[in-house]
C-alpha cells in the first residue's frame, strides 16, 4: 500500500492534503523562461525576416525594405550590374566574392534589348535630377543624360550606367545570368568603345552557388514558414483542432467501428501524403518545385537544392508507406482487443464531466505561444548587422554624389552574424520543444486526476470528490505539481535532444565514410542509434505512468515514477494485454490527424498565391512539415484524454488490486470483464 501524500493511507480516493514538490525545477524552469524573453527580445531587437528573402543593395540597403534609406518597397529583386565582377567571382582562384560585387535593387529583372543596347544605371543622385519613380518608369536607365566623364566611366564598367547585355531570371528574388550574351547588344556595346566583356560559364555558375548554398536554403526554408503563415493558422492549427474533435465524438459515440477507420483511412492518408510528394518533386507530372519566379522562357532551366530535399522526403515517404502498411495487416487480428480497450476509455469520457472539452483549454495557450515563438524564431534566424565587407579587388565605381570615379569603400554589403547567434538559435529551439513536453504533460497530468477521481469512487458521486473533477485536478495541478512536470519535460527534452545531437554526428561520420568498415564496428554503430531510441521510448512511457502517480498520490516526478515502474512490473501481463494494441491504434489516430493537417497543407501550398509574385514559397516542405507536427501536437492534445484515460484506469486498477491483496474493489465492470479474460491471458502468456 503507498502512502499519500499527507503521510496517511491512500485508501480510495484521492487524497487533498499535498505538498509542493520538485520547487527547485520549477525555479530552474521559471528562470530558463526569463532568459528566452530576454534571447527573443534581442530576436525583435536585432532581426528582419526580410533578410531571408531578400539581398542587399551597392549602398547597404535591404531590397523591399519601405524604411531603408531610400523607400525600396517595391524594388525586391537584387541585380548585380557588373557582368564581369560577377564573372570574376565565379573563377576558382580568384579573390573577389559576389558579395563584393556591385548590386542594386530593382522590379524586375532587365533583359537585352533586340535592336539596341539598354543599360541600368545607379539610383538617380547628384547631377541627375530624377526622382526614384521616374527612374522606373525610365526602366533604370538614363545614359542619355550621362555628361562625357560619366560615359567615359560607364564604358569601363565603372558605372553610373550599365550595360545589359546577359538575359536574367528572377531566381529566389536575385537575378539569375544566363550564360548566353545577346549578339546584338554585345556588337552595339564594341561600337560603343566598350571594354571587353567575358562570358564564361562562370558568370552563370557563381551566381547559381551562391543562391544555392546550405545557409541560403536555410534561410529560404524559414522564410517560408513565416509567408505561409495562414497555412500554418488553418492546417496547424484549426483543421487538427477539428478533426481531434471529430475523433473524441467518434470514440464516444461510436466506438467499436472506430478502430477500423483509423486503420483504412490511415493507409489511405499516407499514401497520398507520399503521392503529393512525388507530385512535387517531378517524378509524377509536371508540377515540380522551381527556384524561378514568376512567367519565364520555358526552355531555362534553373536546378534548386530544394528538389533535391523533396525527392530525399519523397524516398522516405515511400519507405513509411510501405512500413505503415506492412504493420497495419500485422494489427488487424487485434482489432477487437483494442476496441474494448477504447470502450472502457469512452465510458470514462461519457462519466466525467468537461474531460472532453478540456483540452481546448492546453490547445489555446500553446496556440499563443507558438505564434509569438515562430516570430521570435524568424526575428533571431535573421538577426546580425549590415557591414561593408572588406575586399582587396578592383571594384572602382563613379559616385554620383562627388562626382568621380571612386576605388575606396566600393565593396559590397553583407549581414555579419555574431558567434552567439548559433547558441541563441538553439537556446531558442529547446525553448520551444520543452514547452511544447510542458503544456502537453499539464494536459496529462490533469486528465490523469480526473480519471483517478472517477476510479476512485465507482464512478458514482461522493461529498469526497468535487462536482468537477477536471478543474480539481487543474487546481491541484497548479498549486502542487508544476515542479514535478516541469523536471518530467526537461528529461524528455533533454533525451530527446542529446539522441538528435548524437544522430547529426552519426551521419556526419557516415557523410565522411568514417562509419566503421568491419562487422563488430557496424554492430555497435547500428545497436547504438538503437539503444538511444529505446531509452527515449522508455523515458516516455515512464514520465506519462509516472504524471498519472502524480495526480493520485501527489509525490514528486521521481518518487512516482518508481511507484509507477513497481505497478507495472508487477501487472506486466493485464498492461501488456491492453496497452499495446490500444496504444497502436492512438498512434494511428494521431498520425491520421497529421497527415491530414500535411495533406491540406500541400494543397493550399498549391495554389496561385504561393506559386509566384512576393508570396512564392521555395518549397512546401517545410511548411508542410510544420503543419504534420502541429497537428501531431494538436491531436497528442486531444487524444491525450483517451490515452490517459485508459492509462490511469489501468494504474489505479493496479493499485486497487495491490492494496486488496489482488481484488481490485472499486474497478467497473467492463474494465474487470477487459483485465480478467483467462483464455486471453494465457493466451498472451503462451
Amino acid at each position: 500500500m503507498y502512502p499519500s501524500s499527507d503521510g496517511g493511507q491512500l485508501g480510495g480516493v484521492i487524497q487533498k492534503n499535498r505538498k509542493c514538490r520538485d520547487i527547485v525545477f520549477l525555479v530552474i524552469f521559471v528562470v530558463f523562461w526569463i532568459a528566452m524573453i530576454v534571447n527573443s527580445s534581442f530576436g525583435f531587437n536585432k532581426g528582419n525576416p526580410k533578410r531571408l528573402v531578400y539581398g542587399l543593395d551597392y549602398e547597404g540597403n535591404l531590397c523591399g525594405d519601405k524604411d531603408a534609406h531610400r523607400n525600396l518597397r517595391e524594388l525586391e529583386l537584387r541585380y548585380w550590374v557588373n557582368p564581369n565582377q560577377v564573372h570574376e567571382s565565379g573563377l576558382k582562384n580568384s579573390a573577389f566574392k559576389l558579395a563584393d560585387a556591385r548590386s542594386i535593387c530593382l522590379l524586375d529583372c532587365p533583359i537585352p534589348a533586340e535592336d539596341s543596347l539598354n543599360w541600368v544605371c545607379d539610383y538617380p543622385d547628384g547631377d541627375i535630377h530624377l526622382t526614384l519613380d521616374e527612374w522606373i518608369d525610365r526602366n533604370y536607365d538614363y545614359f542619355e543624360f550621362l555628361t562625357p566623364d560619366m560615359r567615359n566611366s560607364s564604358l569601363q564598367l565603372q558605372g553610373p550606367c550599365y550595360p545589359v547585355i546577359f538575359p536574367s531570371v528572377n531566381v529566389f528574388w536575385s537575378c539569375q545570368f544566363i550564360a548566353r550574351p545577346s549578339n546584338m547588344s554585345l556588337r552595339h556595346w564594341q561600337q560603343m568603345g566598350g571594354v571587353n566583356i567575358n562570358e564564361g560559364l562562370e558568370i552563370d555558375k557563381s551566381i547559381h552557388k551562391t543562391m544555392n548554398s546550405r545557409s541560403a536554403v536555410v534561410k529560404r526554408y524559414m522564410a517560408d514558414i513565416g509567408k505561409s503563415w495562414f497555412v500554418l493558422l488553418v492546417c496547424g492549427g484549426l483543421l487538427p483542432l477539428f478533426l481531434s474533435g471529430i475523433w473524441l465524438l467518434l470514440i464516444r459515440y461510436l466506438v467499436s467501428g472506430m478502430p477500423w477507420i483509423t486503420v483504412v483511412l490511415f493507409n489511405i492518408l499516407v499514401v497520398s501524403v507520399t503521392m503529393l510528394f512525388y507530385l512535387k518533386a517531378g517524378w509524377i507530372g509536371n508540377d515540380a518545385v522551381t527556384p524561378i519566379v514568376g512567367v519565364h522562357d520555358p526552355y531555362v532551366h534553373v536546378y534548386g537544392r530544394e528538389l533535391t530535399h523533396l525527392r530525399v522526403a519523397a524516398i522516405l515517404m515511400t519507405a513509411i508507406m510501405g512500413m505503415a502498411i506492412l504493420a497495419s495487416i500485422a494489427i488487424v487480428r487485434r482489432i477487437l482487443m483494442a476496441t474494448s480497450v477504447l470502450k472502457v476509455a469512452a465510458k470514462v469520457i461519457r462519466e466525467v464531466r468537461f474531460l472532453m472539452t478540456f483540452p481546448v483549454i492546453p490547445y489555446a495557450i500553446l496556440g499563443i505561444f507558438y505564434m509569438i515563438w515562430v516570430s521570435a524564431a524568424l526575428h533571431i534566424f535573421s538577426s546580425g548587422e549590415v557591414h561593408q565587407n572588406n575586399c582587396e579587388s578592383n571594384c572602382c565605381a563613379y559616385n554620383l554624389s562627388s562626382s568621380r570615379v571612386s576605388c575606396e569603400r566600393c565593396c559590397g554589403y553583407s549581414i555579419h552574424y555574431t558567434p552567439h547567434i548559433g547558441i541563441s538559435i538553439l537556446f531558442h529551439l529547446f525553448g520551444g520543444y520543452w514547452a511544447t513536453h510542458f503544456f502537453i504533460a499539464c494536459s496529462s497530468t490533469v486528465i490523469a486526476g480526473s480519471v483517478a477521481s472517477y476510479y476512485w469512487t465507482r464512478g458514482d458521486s461522493s461529498p469526497r470528490i468535487p462536482f468537477l473533477p477536471v478543474f480539481a485536478s487543474m487546481k491541484r495541478l497548479v498549486r502542487y505539481n508544476l515542479g514535478s512536470v516541469a523536471v518530467g519535460s526537461l528529461v524528455l527534452s533533454f533525451v530527446e535532444s542529446i539522441r538528435f545531437i548524437l544522430e547529426a554526428i552519426r551521419r556526419k561520420l557516415k557523410v565522411s565514410y568514417t562509419t566503421p568498415d568491419n562487422w563488430f564496428g557496424k554492430i555497435v554503430h547500428n545497436s547504438s542509434n538503437c539503444c538511444l531510441k529505446c531509452v527515449e521510448w522508455t523515458i516516455k512511457s515512464v514520465n506519462r505512468n509516472a504524471y498519472i502517480m502524480i495526480a493520485i498520490t501527489g509525490k514528486s516526478f521521481f518518487k512516482s515514477s518508481a511507484i509507477a515502474t513497481e505497478l507495472i512490473m508487477n501487472n506486466i501481463l493485464r498492461i501488456g494485454k491492453v496497452n499495446v494494441v490500444g496504444d497502436v491504434i492512438l498512434s494511428l489516430g494521431k498520425l491520421c490527424v497529421s497527415l491530414s493537417s500535411a495533406m491540406f497543407a500541400f494543397l493550399m501550398l498549391d495554389t496561385y498565391d504561393y506559386k509566384s509574385a512576393h508570396k512564392k514559397i521555395t518549397s512546401p516542405l517545410f511548411p508542410v512539415l510544420a503543419c504534420w507536427i502541429l497537428g501531431y501536437v494538436v491531436a497528442t492534445l486531444f487524444f491525450g484524454v483517451v490515452e490517459m484515460s485508459i492509462d490511469s484506469i489501468i494504474l489505479s486498477f493496479c493499485q486497487d488490486a495491490e492494496e486488496n491483496q489482488g481484488t481490485a474493489q472499486y474497478a467497473p465492470p467492463l474494465l474487470l470483464e477487459t483485465l480478467t479474460d483467462k483464455n486471453e491471458t494465457q493466451r498472451l502468456t503462451n
